[in-house]
């Protein structure tokens, strides 16, 4: 297959457009810059000029292509301009693709259900401050009633892995070597879902494969990891000790975070596509030490 990568230089695409190439797919790699370019060739792939907002651009690859992986997003992603430029490029990858049963693969996160895990079965309610997000993940697994082999592929809030700069594993340790503490709020209890970098690219490339039309996907390796268990990881790599903090320490939607009870199953995903994650889970890759060179 000749798949449209979206994102395909960011943290995530460097590890799916690898995964698919390796499978013998050709991979057609959307580059908004020309350090982004040179990334996507460097890897093996055709790379395109061009961002979210170039809708000819998005246009010409999804129908020069065999389905289309959308990983990219606008920064801050919740902001409006993201999620509108996010709906209008759904939008347009729908239109290019309606009626010919080709794959379209749109990126979201796992959400919350109070009490238990989250399923891939739980209704997407856009609610909350990612309500608009959910509402485009909403519009693309409605694509599936045109013709379109759409499905989601939910990710947790952790997707860790060696080369992982930028995501909350990193920001936590940057949090911890300014205070001298490796923080949690409360008694540390609530749960964080993860996946390996590497298990997570898997899943993309069997979604764009084989994945049903109108399916939700969990790239769920690590159900759930104690946010104390994190904080204690990290706390003995840095020889600091791990301990409650008060929220007003934590920056932005850390708070937020840490302090939500949010594991997810990714049960019916290993079952229905056969996945395996096999790379090391969010404690073990913290151990691994290569977030703290």
């Amino acid at each position: 297959m000749r798949i449209f990568v979206t994102g395909a230089s960011g943290w995530i695409g460097s590890a799916v457009v690898p995964e698919l190439l390796e499978a013998g797919h050709e991979v057609l790699g959307l580059a908004r810059s020309d350090t982004a370019a040179t990334t996507v060739t460097g890897m093996g792939a055709e790379a395109l000029r061009g961002d979210l907002t170039d809708l000819d651009v998005l246009r010409a690859a999804a129908l020069d292509s065999d389905g289309v992986i959308h990983l990219a997003f606008l920064v801050p992603s919740v902001s409006e301009a993201a999620t509108r430029a996010d709906a209008r490029a759904i939008e347009t990858f729908a239109a290019a693709l309606a009626g010919t049963g080709k794959p379209l693969v749109v990126s979201g996160g796992t959400l919350v259900t109070p009490g238990r895990p989250v399923t891939e079965r739980d209704e997407l309610v856009a609610a909350g401050p990612i309500a608009a997000r959910i509402t485009n993940m909403r519009a693309a697994l409605a694509t599936a009633a045109t013709g379109v082999r759409s499905c989601l592929v939910m990710l947790p809030r952790s997707v860790h892995g060696r080369g992982d700069r930028h995501g909350f594993v990193p920001q936590l340790i940057a949090a911890a070597r300014a205070k001298g503490a490796s923080g949690y709020l409360g008694d540390g209890a609530s749960r964080w879902p993860a996946v390996h970098v590497r298990d997570a690219a898997s899943l993309y490339r069997l979604a764009v494969e084989q994945a049903p039309a109108g399916t939700v996907l969990h790239a769920v390796g690590d159900e759930g990891v104690p946010v104390r268990a994190i904080a204690e990881a990290i706390g003995r790599h840095l020889n600091v000790p791990a301990e409650s903090r008060p929220a007003t320490e934590f920056p932005g939607m850390f708070a937020h975070l840490l302090g939500t009870d949010m594991p997810a199953s990714s049960a019916l995903t290993r079952e229905l596509l056969n996945w395996k994650p096999t790379h090391p889970g969010l404690l073990e890759d913290i151990d691994e030490g290569h977030y703290f060179d």
